[in-house]
């Protein structure tokens, strides 16, 4: 009798595995969200790739916030869509997601029928499903826009336990609007995230949506009611970026000022920022996006006076002749913003202080431009980004009486912009003989030092990431070349336009 075989029943090969790379358009908000995705996409078994010619799919994550960010995002789009023609990219499918793909759903994937689906916030949670369909030809509806601040309940009190069930989508606050966490991994923290870069910073969301009604702006309407992230989630995900390398963490929000009304504190942010900077591995901690209006003393006591939490002001101004910010629906003028800068500086003398205007709004006169400009001069400010105001589909700007001639805004925009231009250089010189604490994030091969090794660039404490200026580090003779990563002492020795240059102190 011949022995039993001992060969295995043969198994079919495993499949490939498929393989998805994000685009990331627009705000820092916006990276959370992509990150939050490339998480899910990653434990449902996804290959995260950076390049999406080297990914079955491109996820693009739109922006739609201004037309000019619009414009861009479609252009990516078509751009992305081209390398399903291209022999030597693996694409096969272009799926948009984010703000714009939630703001116009079907009516943007009528006007782009290269894209394979157009997919709203709700579809996230199932994104690995969408993708896996849409690779063996299906097409997923399109995602039918409505205004979100109908989803929750009006009271901010009540919308905590409403946000628990997982039935609204809250992109970026994974942990709030999952109540799968099953989905994780068990080998790490319940974090919904997967990094896609190195940068030895990183965004962390505070909350989700907007309950202000500014009558320029759409956001509320397509990201819907605030929303606090319960500060445990916050400081579950702080330590989860700290375990991966990250320095600093930007808190990021519609409206960080918000922050724990819904959760019965309006002192929540107080609270949570010293137990951040607590975080083993953290460095620094930033918050951006602060309204004037609802900026509290002991706010600003804590940004200016814990450890840890940086001195840095993210102030969103957007006008200051008080009859325009009213037509705005928002508060203040040039005399209560400039006493704020004082109480600010009064806590925190190098103080970094950054903001936005819109100029050329419905009725805005000769004086009100003046009157902007006034405070400009008076206030110091280190970065200002300056807008045209165009009309925004759905806000209440749209029916105002008194719209401007493009021309004339263009106009205004370019005086405005000039204005700011030299007082920013100006503010940046005057930062020559501070010392500071630069983190290190990149060294720049493609601008050498007169030693001929590549430039080290970071920031200070007093600079954002992404949209504020950046320090370039001036090294002596044989000094060691600090890492990306590195926190070096320095004294800033010049300015380059709103770029400071800084030399190491021994």
């Amino acid at each position: 009798m011949s022995a039993p075989s001992t060969t295995s029943p043969s198994t079919p090969p495993a499949a490939p595995q498929r393989s998805v790379a994000l685009v990331t358009l627009g705000c820092v908000r916006n990276e959370v969200d992509s990150e939050e995705l490339a998480g899910r996409l990653a434990s449902a078994g996804w290959r995260l790739e950076t390049d999406p010619a080297l990914a079955d799919v491109a996820v693009v994550n739109t922006c739609g916030f201004v037309e000019q960010a619009k414009k861009d995002s479609v252009d990516v789009l078509l751009d992305v869509a081209e390398l399903r023609d291209d022999s030597d990219a693996r694409t096969q499918a272009v799926v948009a997601v984010g703000c714009m793909s939630e703001r116009y759903g079907k009516d943007l994937a009528e006007e782009l029928p290269e894209v394979d689906a157009v997919l709203g916030f709700d579809s996230y949670t199932e994104l690995s499903s969408h993708l896996e369909g849409i690779l063996h030809g299906e097409r997923p509806e399109s995602h039918v826009p409505r205004d979100r601040r109908t989803l929750l309940p009006v009271s901010p009190a009540k919308r905590q336990a409403a946000a628990r069930t997982g039935a609204v989508a809250l992109p970026g606050l994974g942990e709030l609007s999952d109540v799968s966490l099953a989905k994780v991994p068990e080998s790490g923290p319940p974090v919904v995230r997967a990094r896609l870069g190195t940068a030895p910073w990183a965004p962390l969301k505070l909350a989700s949506g907007c309950d202000r009604r500014c009558s320029f702006c759409a956001i509320p309407a397509f990201r819907g009611s605030f929303v606090s992230r319960p500060p445990a989630d916050v400081l579950t995900e702080a330590r989860w970026l700290a375990e991966q390398g990250v320095k600093e963490v930007f808190l990021v929000s519609e409206n960080s000022t918000s922050y724990g009304k819904d959760l019965g504190d309006l002192r929540a942010l107080e609270t949570l920022l010293p137990q951040l900077a607590a975080v083993d591995g953290l460095e620094r901690v930033r918050v951006s996006y602060l309204q004037p209006a609802e900026v509290r003393p002991g706010l600003l006591e804590a940004i200016a006076g814990t450890p840890g939490v940086v001195p840095y002001f993210d102030l969103s101004f957007q006008h200051s002749a008080p009859a325009l910010l009213r037509r705005m629906r928002r508060f203040g003028g040039t005399e209560e913003f400039l006493a704020l800068l004082e109480r600010v500086r009064a806590l925190a003398p190098e103080a970094g202080v950054r903001s936005n205007v819109i100029v050329g709004f419905p009725g805005e006169t000769d004086d009100d431009v003046a009157e902007l400009e006034r405070f400009l001069e008076a206030a110091r400010l280190d970065v200002v980004g300056v807008f045209g105001y165009s009309d925004e589909d759905g806000t209440e700007a749209v029916g105002l009486d008194g719209h401007l001639p493009e021309d004339v805004v263009a106009e205004r925009v370019d005086r405005v912009s000039r204005l700011v231009e030299a007082l920013v250089d100006a503010r940046a010189a005057e930062r020559t003989g501070q010392r500071a604490v630069v983190l290190v994030e990149e060294h720049d091969a493609d601008e050498p030092d007169a030693q001929g090794r590549p430039s080290v660039v970071g920031r200070t404490a007093f600079q954002g990431p992404d949209v504020d200026g950046t320090t370039r580090l001036v090294l002596a003779v044989g000094a060691a070349v600090p890492a990306v990563g590195d926190l070096v002492e320095v004294e800033v020795v010049g300015s380059e336009g709103v770029d400071l240059v800084a030399r190491p102190l021994p």
